[in-house]
C-alpha cells in the first residue's frame, strides 16, 4: 500500500491548478469559480465513501445575482464495494440565496447524485431538495430526499438535519457540526454524525484537518467499518 501525506496533496493541488480555467464572458452581477483538492478519507455525513482511502475531487461554481449553479465530482469506492460499477460521484445542484432580516441569510435549492453506471438496484442516484437558515456564525440545514436516498429501497422521504457553526480562532476558521441522518422505512441504517474542522488558507491553497466520529458501525464495506471515528487532512485550490 502506497503511503498518503499531506505533501502530497500539495503537489496534487499544485498540478491541478496548472488547468487555467477558459476564458468566459459574463454578466457584470455574475462569476464562475473552480476547485480542486484531495483529502485522505473523503467523508459525506460522517461515513466514508472512499474506504478510508485518499479522494481527488473537483468542481465548478457558476452564481448570478442571487441564484447559483454547479457541479462537483470525487472519486469513490463504497458503491463497488456494494458490487456496483462506479467509481465516481458526480453531483449537480442549483438554487437561490437571501436574506430574512438584518444578519439572517437563507439557501434554498435541489441537488442530485449521479453515479455513472452504477449498477445498483435501486439505483444510487438520489435526488434531494434542501433549506437552510445562517444566523451569525450558525447554519442549520436540512436536506429531504425525493427518491430513494442511495440505494436503500422504499427510502424516499428520508431527510439529513445538518447543525454547523464557523468561527474564526487567531486566523483559523473552526468548524463544530453535528448532522443527523433518517432512512425512511430503514431506521436501523439511520445514524448521527459529528466532526470538528480547523482550516486556515495559506498561498491560495486551504489547508483542512477534521475529526470525524458517527454514531453507527452499520455502513461496512471490504471489511472496514466506514463509520469509525478518524482524521481527515485535505487541500483546495479555488481558482
Amino acid at each position: 500500500m502506497k503511503t498518503f501525506t499531506i505533501a502530497a496533496a500539495a503537489v496534487a493541488v499544485a498540478a491541478l491548478s496548472a488547468l487555467a480555467a477558459p476564458s468566459i464572458s459574463l454578466a457584470a452581477d455574475s462569476s464562475v469559480a473552480f476547485n480542486a483538492g484531495v483529502v485522505t478519507d473523503y467523508r459525506y455525513r460522517g461515513i466514508s465513501q472512499s474506504r478510508l482511502k485518499p479522494a481527488l475531487q473537483g468542481g465548478v461554481d457558476y452564481t448570478a445575482g442571487a441564484f447559483y449553479l454547479g457541479a462537483w465530482g470525487s472519486t469513490i469506492k463504497w458503491i463497488k464495494d456494494g458490487g456496483g460499477g462506479a467509481n465516481a460521484e458526480f453531483d449537480i445542484y442549483g438554487g437561490y440565496k437571501g436574506e430574512i432580516a438584518k444578519d439572517v441569510a437563507y439557501d434554498i435549492g435541489l441537488l442530485t447524485y449521479q453515479y455513472p453506471s452504477n449498477g445498483l438496484n435501486p439505483s444510487a442516484n438520489t435526488l434531494e431538495v434542501y433549506g437552510a437558515v445562517t444566523s451569525g456564525p450558525v447554519t442549520a440545514k436540512y436536506s429531504h430526499s425525493t427518491t430513494n436516498l442511495f440505494g436503500f429501497a422504499n427510502s424516499k422521504g428520508s431527510g439529513y438535519l445538518d447543525i454547523s457553526a464557523t468561527f474564526d480562532v487567531g486566523g483559523f476558521a473552526v468548524t463544530p457540526h453535528i448532522g443527523r441522518q433518517t432512512v425512511k422505512n430503514n431506521g436501523g441504517f439511520s445514524y448521527t454524525d459529528y466532526s470538528l474542522a480547523i482550516s486556515k488558507e495559506i498561498s491560495g491553497i486551504t489547508w483542512s484537518a477534521t475529526l470525524v466520529d458517527t454514531s453507527t458501525s452499520a455502513y461496512t464495506g471490504a471489511g472496514k467499518d466506514l463509520g469509525k471515528s478518524g482524521i481527515v487532512l485535505g487541500a483546495k485550490l479555488a481558482f
